[in-house]
């Protein structure tokens, strides 16, 4: 696309005709997409998974780098940083073949990825937050922004007339900038692309009928808090953001998600929009929140794509464009790719907060834990979906700062309300495991994919600590803090790349590079 129209695009979608038509183009989809959920129309023949997995790329010294265009020939999409990339599986259904067909997939996609990065002399890593700063540093590589015609245009980012107009209209409501402020580091910036310093994976459950779908949301959102608690993986920024004079104080006090934060606050100066889910009463619910949440960056369909609509997506376009911008740390998808025998349409739930993990296999345990939870709760009619919506949002906010020693909070099987951290996983993990055989799923396949995930709360051992529990190994040994991230981060990649699952790391000896 030529500047020109790239500048045009964004202008477009800034102005008030355009906000105009795009809001009635909304609402009229709305209406029909509800007319369509409560006719049972997005039904799908059984419960299905997915899989949405982001990483980065080092150079050979562990530094961030961008991706050259190549290595998107593979089986990935850009993302949002030249330095980013995503894997995606298509759906399979929740069976013991769907879980393997996820991990084949999700396992040669990144084998795949990683080999066209390698031949451009660069890595894939699968992490959560980079700590590293790219070679000119943090704040050079953010700054490195163009404003033509109003129009902000941050050279690192992809390019993307939708994320050029949603980075302008942000940082024109921040007044220029926005902030992350985190213990031990203040820092600001001219873009929203700072949010590109995090990873994720999304899980996808798809639920076979809309009528149980609200009791499935609101148990997922019961969930949210323990599972993070056993996922964080992101407790430093890149080191060049810290101005640090007592670095073994930084440590102690440094959330273990700061993924959370990153994001939340990259985009929540100018409106409340990344946050914890609300929960719902009907399936219809998860429309009108999206309806009422604000619009960032509307675009019209005609403007990226000719030809008639032909496709249940292409019906509701523009409601699906202000779904891109609806970010919850849970979210309803309303349409999309179906598993086993449906029309071109399902119901899903996207499980948004988890950090992307060490291996395939860490990822594809939690899979299996978030899909094989939701699917046990709803088997067993579970009080806990019934938790109150501002204690589940607590667990959660104290697990993104506490990890595994966060204030939790569950309702046991039978009624009791608890925030005893071991009676809490021990359910969980009972409880997961019932979904999965409920669903034709194999102890042995159960074991291999849950057992490493569970071990992590028997060990008291998650990424995040393991990541801090190295940088003070080397600030012990004499190493200066940068020195001591850069050498942990290169034993974490090291680590990573031989696909070990995490709970097993500390049974083998990695050469860093």
């Amino acid at each position: 696309m030529k500047r020109s129209e790239f500048i045009d695009l964004v202008t477009r979608s800034r102005s008030d005709e355009t906000a105009a038509e795009f809001e009635d183009r909304v609402d009229d989809q709305a209406r029909r997409l509800t007319e369509t959920l409560e006719a049972g129309h997005l039904e799908s023949p059984d419960f299905g998974i997915g899989m949405e997995l982001e990483v980065y790329a080092v150079d050979d010294e562990g530094t961030l780098t961008r991706l050259p265009k190549s290595v998107f020939e593979a089986d990935c999409a850009k993302e949002l940083g030249l330095h980013n990339a995503e894997l995606n599986t298509s759906p399979d259904t929740l069976t013991e073949a769907g879980i393997e067909a996820q991990a084949d997939k999700l396992r040669a996609s990144y084998e795949s990825t990683q080999a066209a990065a390698s031949e451009e002399d660069c890595e894939i890593v699968l992490d959560a937050m980079w700590s590293v700063p790219p070679a000119e540093g943090t704040q050079s590589y953010f700054g490195d922004v163009d404003r033509e015609d109003g129009v902000l245009i941050a050279n690192n980012m992809a390019h993307s007339p939708r994320y050029s107009a949603i980075d302008t209209e942000i940082l024109d409501k921040c007044g220029g900038s926005v902030s992350i402020s985190v213990p031990g580091a203040d820092v600001s910036f001219p873009t929203i692309l700072v949010e590109s310093l995090t990873s994720s994976i999304q899980p996808h459950l798809q639920i076979p009928d809309t009528e149980t779908f609200p009791e499935a949301y609101n148990a997922a959102i019961a969930t949210l808090g323990p599972i993070l608690a056993l996922s964080t993986n992101s407790p430093l920024l890149p080191v060049d953001c810290y101005d640090v004079n007592d670095p073994e104080s930084l440590l102690d006090d440094t959330h273990h998600e700061l993924r959370i934060d990153v994001f939340e606050q990259s985009i929540n100066g100018a409106w409340e929009k990344v946050k914890f889910p609300d929960k719902i009463d009907s399936t219809t619910d998860v429309i009108d929140l999206l309806v009422d949440d604000p619009t960032v960056a509307p675009f019209l369909r005609e403007w990226l794509e000719d030809g008639p609509r032909e496709t249940f997506a292409d019906d509701f376009w523009e409601l699906d464009h202000k779904r891109g911008t609806y970010w919850r740390w849970l979210r309803a998808v309303t349409g999309g790719q179906p598993v086993g025998d449906g029309d071109e349409q399902s119901l899903r739930i996207e499980y948004r907060p988890i950090p992307t993990q060490p291996t395939v296999d860490d990822i594809i345990g939690l899979q299996c834990l978030v899909t094989g939870v939701i699917r046990g709760l709803l088997l067993t009619d579970h009080p806990a979906k019934t938790l109150d919506q501002s204690t589940a949002e607590a667990a959660f906010y104290s697990a993104v700062r506490n990890g595994l020693d966060a204030d939790l909070a569950w309702i046991t099987a039978d009624g009791e309300e608890t925030t005893d951290s071991g009676k809490i996983y021990a359910e969980l993990f009972e409880i997961a495991r019932h979904g999965l055989r409920e669903q034709g799923v194999s102890d042995d396949t159960i074991d291999r994919y849950l057992d490493p995930i569970e071990a992590r709360w028997d060990r008291q051992l998650t990424p995040s600590q393991w990541k801090l529990d190295q940088v003070r190994a080397g600030l012990t040994s004499g190493l200066t803090f940068p020195e001591a991230v850069r050498e942990m981060q290169q034993e974490y990649a090291a680590r990573s790349s031989t696909g070990t699952p995490f709970a097993e790391w500390d049974k083998e000896t990695v050469q860093s590079r």
